[in-house]
């Protein structure tokens, strides 16, 4: 498609890369280095066909952009998976701090620097690699920010409130429990008390009487 495709066919592009990209990551386990590997190679097939590209004239950094876009597009849906697959740890008030769930919103967060850096390379060392108009597409995204970024950001925000919401919920439980123990006190003292009366009187009655000395 970038072989023959025209500058006007870019949402098209964007599209079909978002498909490829998505199809890709669909068919292995969501880890950054399936994530990566997925990128690095729909990275280097769009620069191979926008090289190839026969249509005259043809913006070639535009294509890129829309290339750009289209993983950036997947790479959302990366994002989005990861946030559902953490509710379920947060919804029952479980924390994020054990290895699988700790070590996928650290992920999270790297996921735009991680995008970067991997269609940074894999756009490098190769005659159909564009490095000149891939360095100018990633430039000017670094700058505007990308849609996975935002929404990682928002992700892990939003899910690290919710833990902490529900830490803060659980010590408000706690508290609950302590104040209920703190307001029947008195009346557990109150039978404790009983109670101690109540064995001082059989004490007391159960003990001998002892006999008046008689008067001389």
């Amino acid at each position: 498609m970038f072989a023959e495709a025209s500058t006007k066919q870019g949402e098209a592009l964007r599209k079909s890369v978002s498909e490829a990209a998505l199809k890709a990551l669909q068919g292995r386990e969501l880890t950054m280095e399936n994530i990566k590997k997925v990128l690095k190679t729909v990275a280097q097939a769009a620069s191979a066909g926008a090289a190839q590209n026969s249509a005259s004239p043809v913006d070639v950094e535009a294509m890129l952009t829309e290339a750009f876009a289209g993983m950036d597009g997947a790479l959302l849906q990366a994002v989005e998976a990861n946030r559902k697959a953490l509710q379920q740890f947060v919804d029952p008030g479980a924390g994020l701090s054990d290895k699988p769930p700790k070590s996928a919103l650290a992920n999270i967060e790297k996921m735009e620097d991680m995008c970067f850096d991997t269609v940074g390379k894999a756009t490098q060392g190769s005659r159909a690699a564009l490095p000149g108009p891939w360095e100018h597409v990633l430039g000017a995204m670094k700058v505007k920010g990308t849609e996975t970024g935002a929404q990682a950001t928002q992700t892990v925000e939003a899910l690290m409130a919710q833990t902490r919401t529900a830490l803060r919920d659980g010590r408000t439980a706690g508290a609950k429990v302590a104040q209920a123990m703190l307001d029947s006190y008195a009346a557990l003292v109150s039978g404790v008390l009983i109670g101690m009366s109540e064995g001082l009187q059989s004490t007391r009655a159960a003990a001998p009487v002892e006999a008046k000395p008689k008067k001389k």
